[in-house]
């Protein structure tokens, strides 16, 4: 299919290939245009996830069928060919060509639990699931809509993102995409007042850390003009612009990328860093428009 994807920055800044840095636009995940480059690829799914993949291929298409599955996307380390075998879980979303029921995110759910039960390469199986006018909307434009066009690789159907524009690293993809994160913390709080079990908690420090670490990042995104999923470089981005919570946000890298149950360490990240960061953001970037 023929992509046409109108140039769309929303934001000021530089905008070309190695604007800052000596690096060029391709270190920093841009092409020619200076527009954000798609960062993943069927063609760099490394070997051991190939039947994985080929699996949940077949498994959603028998689950969904074409009367009710638009597209299907991968995202994550597995299409950028960086995950780690037995340690990276798998990530999918499902474009439906109506908003999803409680059914369907049931089929959703049971996809994700029988792909992680059946293929030891993963360590869990996330699926998100949208209609399809949902993803195109002006709302989501920024977010859900840059998601799917910027980190989400086509795995079954027509790709939705032919319809979108290109996006810029500029201050409004910034505030669409994580300026929402205050509304976060009373969960993640109540969350770990509950005194979750280990593997609750070890679920709470990939999430929580994930988040934050990504967070990070978009908050220099802008300045540093580019864009990276890497969670350790997204780290160092956000140091060099913030040293002083340097070995903080490295600690939520290292937890995001090996989970691990300590109380201590989610303690740290909710009570100390996230609202910190919260509140930086929005004095940076705003707050995300009000979803319904």
């Amino acid at each position: 299919m023929t992509r046409d994807r109108s140039s769309s920055d929303g934001s000021g800044g530089a905008v070309g290939p190695g604007a800052s840095g000596g690096e060029t636009g391709f270190d920093r995940g841009l092409a020619e245009d200076g527009t954000i480059a798609r960062e993943g690829s069927l063609d760099r799914v490394q070997a051991a996830f190939r039947p994985l993949v080929d699996a949940t291929r077949t498994r959603i298409a028998a689950r969904f069928g074409p009367d009710r599955l638009h597209s299907a996307y991968l995202y994550g380390s597995i299409p950028r060919g960086t995950a780690a075998p037995g340690v990276s879980d798998l990530d999918l979303l499902l474009a439906l060509h109506r908003e999803p029921t409680g059914a369907d995110r049931a089929y959703a759910e049971a996809l994700g639990a029988g792909l992680d039960r059946d293929f030891p390469v993963v360590d869990g199986a996330g699926v998100l699931v949208f209609g399809a006018d949902t993803l195109l909307s002006p709302l989501e434009r920024y977010d859900l809509g840059f998601f799917l066009a910027c980190l989400c690789t086509p795995l079954i159907g027509d790709d939705l993102a032919a319809q979108l524009p290109r996006y810029r690293p500029g201050p409004l993809l910034a505030r669409e995409t994580n300026g929402d994160l205050v509304l976060a913390l009373p969960r993640w709080r109540e969350r770990l007042a509950a005194g979750p079990a280990a593997e609750e908690r070890r679920r709470l420090a990939r999430g929580i850390s994930r988040r934050l670490v990504r967070t990070g990042f978009t908050l220099v995104m802008p300045e540093w003009n580019g864009w990276t999923s890497d969670l350790d470089r997204s780290a160092e981005v956000f140091a060099t612009r913030y040293p002083a919570r340097a070995d903080q946000m490295r600690l939520a890298a290292a937890t995001a990328r090996t989970p691990a149950a300590d109380p201590a360490v989610l303690a740290l990240l909710v009570a100390d860093l996230a609202p910190w960061l919260a509140d930086e953001y929005l004095a940076v970037h705003g707050p995300k428009a009000p979803r319904p």
